[in-house]
């Protein structure tokens, strides 16, 4: 056993009260003191505009106001449906979030995976419940390689232990390397995400059938997930479903 493995066995056996004095629980948003790891402090947790019902049952973007009963969809939802059945997310992309995103993707805050993952179960409940099976948007091998993970797979492992789910994360790959979508448009973003994904033949029997959970950080105009859903679909799988951590936009039209 190296020097290293003997502190981390060490570290591990202490009881959590010692741990807390040694490296005591910080807000997973802004870093300031709190209570108990993983948390986030009163300001940052007030920060996060979390999403709530009314949203547009398609692409689960909330509403302003509540419409009445029944399933709730969008001008765009009605439109331009997606290849997905349904998408939900935790909360819009600002703020807090989009801090709490970046952290755990560019800082390499990988403890934040955790953490979103089980807010994530929590608003995405019903998604969650009809699941046979878990896929993360893959990387393709060479941001994979610059990066070093895929935040989508981190997500999704946690989410999928959490859950009891079938955990796939070889079920879908990226075939070929698109340009960052950033400063694209809806139409721009659908079509640089053309034919980009693929079910390998060895791996589509663990989604035949099966209703899928598709699982990425953001979404933004939906053009990853409605590329990734298709393939899907074209895999076998019987419905795909989307979660997110976070949504770009405000309230459906």
């Amino acid at each position: 056993m190296t020097a290293f493995q003997a502190v981390v066995s060490t570290l591990r056996g202490l009881p959590r009260g010692v741990l807390s004095l040694i490296y005591p629980p910080t807000c997973s948003g802004c870093g300031c003191a709190t209570a108990d790891p993983g948390a986030l402090c009163p300001a940052c947790w007030s920060g996060l505009r979390l999403i709530e019902e009314p949203v547009c049952q398609r692409y689960g973007t909330p509403f302003a106001l509540d419409l009445g009963v029944g399933p709730l969809l969008s001008p765009r939802a009605i439109a331009d449906p997606p290849a997905f059945e349904r998408a939900r997310a935790v909360a819009l992309y600002d703020g807090v979030a989009r801090s709490l995103i970046h952290r755990f993707k560019y800082e390499d805050r990988l403890d934040l995976a955790g953490v979103m993952a089980r807010m994530m179960v929590a608003s995405g409940r019903a998604l969650v419940a009809d699941a046979e099976c878990l896929v993360p948007v893959p990387l393709h091998r060479g941001r994979l390689w610059r990066r070093r993970f895929n935040q989508a797979a981190l997500l999704g492992r946690v989410i999928a232990t959490q859950a009891d789910l079938d955990f796939a994360p070889a079920a879908l790959i990226r075939i070929r390397a698109t340009r960052p979508q950033v400063g694209l448009s809806r139409a721009a973003r659908a079509e640089n995400l053309s034919g980009a994904f693929r079910v390998p033949a060895t791996e589509a029997p663990r989604i035949q059938g099966r209703r899928v959970l598709l699982i990425d950080d953001v979404t933004t105009t939906g053009a990853t997930g409605n590329a990734a859903a298709r393939a899907l679909r074209r895999g076998g799988a019987r419905a795909v479903d989307l979660l997110t951590f976070a949504l770009v936009g405000d309230v459906a039209g």
